[in-house]
């Protein structure tokens, strides 16, 4: 019974107003491996395919001051501008080499939804 509550709790959370880019990425390890919804412009849409033909698409969400990088394994519905994203966040650490891991923060987009600009409709 206590998980039941657990995971309602954690559906309300994602289901609050939405974080800025700079307010995710200034508290990785608050939401680390928790799902988000996030609001910023979207930017630099890449369409990338498996060897074995899964499409998956990338791009950056911004506010004025911090990125983060976004995973989607369906087509958003705009290629750039104002969106909001709901999905899974994730402060990813790699190592590429001996003297320089790095890190960066990602989400797994569950949902994409696109802020028409004015005179256009939502999709």
């Amino acid at each position: 019974m206590n998980t039941a509550f657990i995971h309602l709790g954690v559906v309300l959370i994602a289901q609050g107003a939405p974080l800025s880019v700079s307010e995710l990425v200034g508290n990785p390890d608050r939401f680390n491996v928790q799902p988000v919804t996030v609001s910023g412009a979207m930017s630099n849409l890449r369409e990338h395919v498996s060897r074995r033909g899964v499409r998956r698409y990338t791009f950056d969400l911004s506010d004025s001051s911090d990125t983060v990088y976004v995973i989607s394994f369906s087509e958003p519905p705009c290629r750039s501008g104002a969106a909001t994203v709901e999905g899974i966040f994730e402060q990813v650490n790699r190592r590429m080499n001996l003297s320089s891991p790095s890190s960066f923060a990602e989400i797994t987009a569950q949902k994409v939804t696109c802020v028409p600009d004015r005179g256009q409709k939502a999709r």
